[in-house]
């Protein structure tokens, strides 16, 4: 398994999130506009501010740690068009906006064609299939007997 070294880089914050009274400034980046402005200056002491010599080399740009590429995918037509043509360490993720219901059906597809899906639900299926058998027997239990209880005339 290959590991991916990646550049550090300092967090960029916005000049004044250190301050007492933070909840005015949240923990983001913004760049700095003002004219008076000591970070868009860059003096010393007021923290970095992103350029594009952090960018990492294109040919590990936007990998995982574990040397995998992801690829977004948002239904199960795009899931089966990876298997036709799969690349060599590719990982999927289903998009956030996708229900329960459809994401266990991906899993379902993703597990037939053997693709790793990063984001999956664990053991939702079966806690699914659980509840709905103890519901079926609960209410078995609980309806009477109508052939016992009928009464022939």
């Amino acid at each position: 398994m290959m590991f991916v070294n990646k550049k550090s880089h300092p967090k960029f914050v916005v000049p004044g999130y250190g301050v007492k009274n933070r909840g005015r400034v949240k923990h983001r980046w913004r760049k700095q506009r003002g004219t008076d402005n000591k970070k868009r200056v860059a003096l010393s002491g007021y923290g970095a501010m992103p350029h594009i010599g952090y960018k990492n080399a294109k040919s590990i740009r936007f990998m995982r740690a574990d040397g995998s590429r992801e690829v977004l995918v948002h239904n199960e037509q795009e899931l089966v068009a990876l298997t036709k043509n799969p690349a060599d360490g590719m990982v999927v993720v289903i998009a956030h906006d996708i229900s329960k219901r459809k994401r266990i059906a991906m899993q379902g597809v993703a597990d037939k064609f053997k693709i790793r899906i990063v984001n999956r639900i664990k053991e939702i299926a079966q806690k699914n299939e659980g509840k709905k058998n103890a519901a079926k027997q609960a209410r078995a239990a609980a309806e009477p007997d109508t052939q016992a209880g009928k009464v022939s005339k």
